[in-house]
């Protein structure tokens, strides 16, 4: 088969050089117009296209082939290859994997790597062999995140330096991009002292090691301290190795916490205690220096092995004690300012360094335990007086009650055997109550000497703490500071009087108020108690009587030594009765007893009297009538 091809640039055939050149200038100006050609139509056989013989032998041909496959890298989607870095501009890094083309990674995966250059070799991870442009598309941030695990362990593993970039700021330190994960730098890992602004650490490029990881949760911790800790520890122990003990060195406060400084001494910390900064009492170091401030420091010990190095500053001023009024001595009086409270008393600043302490036993001349704070609280001024005092061991006692008057001094004058005064209730024993006549005067009612009528099982029954309480003086013991006293003396031993009242077989209404494991506590007359044992407190009708009931009780029992009234309520019906039965008793007696002649005699006189009755009355009538 054979078609007509039209050929456009084909030049017309029919015309010769010599007709051209003797073309006349008329001809020459015609012939520069445009001619309009015709197509030349080519005539081609299909059918023999493709069938020319072919060059290249078979065996050739495949060596080609070989030879072009070997130059191209054979790679698949979703697959991790080594690249190198062929060109970088501000939005893109070409990356050439030996593919037929070369990838396209976006230069914002490459930001932790700021020194990037053209002939790296980086991971990249295949999105994609073409897309709808033809253009390879490459991830180093995915073949970052699809290896990193790998390398981080790997890095932990060999202590390895790795580099990292700081994306942001989060609580309590920062967080670092390590191989695309997303690490934690702790703010105390920043570096070997307190970094306060942890921002301007942001968007910079570090070097760390890692320190933790957590295969479970994924966590990462990284430390730049680390780095910075291995190149001081030669620093420090050529520093320590040319310390001495009370070296006066040059330092910078480091770091302030409640129990010391740290003190940056060129490469090496020391501490100052808390106690080593003054030699007076202090709340909070911060009271003394400031954060960066320079200061001296002595050297007061170190331990080469644990790189401990304790200062002092203090020791470098001399010691109060030592600048004290030598003139001071024990009977002084002295001011001073309370500092510490405890409860067996109170430390007394009189001077910086200087102190003294306060017994609670020294703040009152009362007897009865109490605690410091009852007199004193922190930030109080203070008088006392010097009780004891040892310059040497540095040691001072004071005392604040011998600022006034001793009252036991004088005690038998102002309270003399027999008086009555008003005291205050402290306290209760189970065998009376401590009261207080006067700050420093207490005594010791006996629970026998509260009431002359009642039976006190406990004091709290009869009064109570705070509340006033008439008492007498019963007896003073100086020497030892005790005071007897009573409250029933207040008024006469009612007992001589009621030997009269409550006699033996007296009856008398009573109520009864409590009940015990013997018989009932019945309320008498006049305010006076007394027993009634359970068998006696048998009703009439059978029952027993109750707490609360008032009945008749005769006296069965009437001790005035131990001032016991022992009452009955049954001896009353049970004395009747039986009064009754003996009267029967004897009349029955009396009538066995009388002869038949007597019982006549009785009848008889029986009627005489009658008859005499009768003529009395009778008597009486005529007298009226007249």
């Amino acid at each position: 088969m054979s078609e007509d091809i039209i050929n456009p640039a084909a030049e017309p055939q029919n015309q010769s050089v010599e007709a051209v050149e003797n073309k006349t200038v008329e001809e020459t100006a015609q012939a520069e117009k445009p001619i309009v050609k015709e197509p030349v139509r080519v005539k081609v056989d299909w059918n023999t296209l493709g069938n020319a013989k072919d060059i290249y032998s078979a065996t050739e041909r495949q060596n080609l082939e070989n030879l072009y496959a070997d130059t191209l890298n054979q790679i698949a989607d979703h697959e991790v290859l080594n690249g190198t870095v062929v060109g970088i501009n501000s939005r893109e890094v070409v990356i050439n994997i030996g593919f037929k083309s070369d990838g396209i990674v976006p230069a914002s995966e490459f930001r932790y790597n700021p020194n990037l250059k053209i002939g790296d070799a980086v991971e990249v991870y295949v999105e994609s062999q073409e897309d709808s442009t033809g253009q390879l598309i490459l991830s180093h941030k995915k073949a970052r995140l699809l290896k990193s695990w790998d390398r981080v362990n790997e890095a932990f593993e060999k202590d390895e330096i790795i580099t990292g970039y700081v994306k942001c700021r989060t609580k309590g330190g920062l967080i670092i991009d390590v191989f695309g994960i997303e690490a934690f730098l702790p703010g105390s890992q920043i570096d070997v002292k307190p970094i306060r602004d942890y921002d301007i650490f942001v968007d910079k490029t570090m070097e760390f090691k890692v320190v933790k990881i957590n295969q479970e949760y994924k966590n990462v911790v990284v430390s730049h301290k680390a780095l910075i800790e291995d190149e001081l520890e030669a620093q420090k122990a050529e520093i320590i190795s040319g310390l001495e003990k009370g070296q006066v060195l040059e330092g910078t406060v480091k770091n302030i916490t409640s129990y010391g400084v740290f003190i940056d001494l060129g490469g090496v910390d020391g501490l100052i205690h808390i106690t080593d900064l003054s030699w007076g009492r202090i709340n909070h170091p911060d009271e003394v220096v400031k954060l960066d401030e320079k200061i001296q420091v002595v050297i007061l010990d170190f331990d080469d092995s644990k790189k401990r190095i304790a200062l002092g500053l203090k020791q470098l001023t001399p010691h109060p004690w030592d600048s004290l009024d030598p003139n001071l001595k024990v009977g002084d009086k002295v001011k001073g300012k309370v500092v510490v409270l405890a409860d067996y008393g109170a430390f007394i600043e009189i001077a910086p360094g200087v102190e003294g302490l306060i017994h609670v036993s020294e703040m009152s001349w009362s007897q009865h335990l109490r605690t410091a704070q009852d007199f004193l609280k922190v930030g109080d001024e203070v008088e006392a007086v010097i009780l004891t005092l040892d310059k040497e061991a540095r040691k001072m006692s004071l005392g604040i009650k011998q600022l006034i008057p001793d009252p036991w001094a004088s005690i038998a004058e102002k309270y003399p055997i027999g008086s009555k005064h008003t005291a205050i209730v402290r306290n209760f024993t189970t065998f009376g109550i401590f009261v207080e006549l006067e700050e420093g005067v207490d005594g010791l009612i006996h629970i026998s000497d509260l009431s002359w009528n009642k039976k006190i099982k406990h004091p709290a029954e009869f009064t109570k703490v705070g509340e006033p309480l008439e008492v007498v003086v019963l007896d003073i013991d100086t020497e030892n500071r005790r005071f007897s006293l009573g409250h029933k003396q207040i008024e006469e031993n009612p007992w001589e009087a009621y030997a009269n009242v409550f006699t033996e077989s007296s009856i008398h209404t009573g109520t009864i108020t409590s009940a015990t494991d013997k018989g009932f506590i019945v309320n008498l007359p006049d305010d006076v108690e007394g027993f009634c044992p359970t068998r006696h407190a048998l009703k009439e009708d059978g029952t027993t009587a109750a707490v609360g009931e008032t009945l008749d009780f005769k006296v069965i029992e009437f001790n005035k030594t131990n001032k016991r009234i022992v009452v009955s309520h049954s001896k009353i019906f049970q004395d009747v009765a039986a009064a009754e039965k003996a009267k029967e008793y004897e009349l029955n007696k009396a009538n066995k007893a009388k002869s038949p002649i007597q019982e006549l005699n009785d009848s008889n006189e029986i009627t005489t009297l009658g008859d005499i009755e009768e003529l009395a009355n009778l008597k009486n009538k005529m007298e009226n009538a007249e």
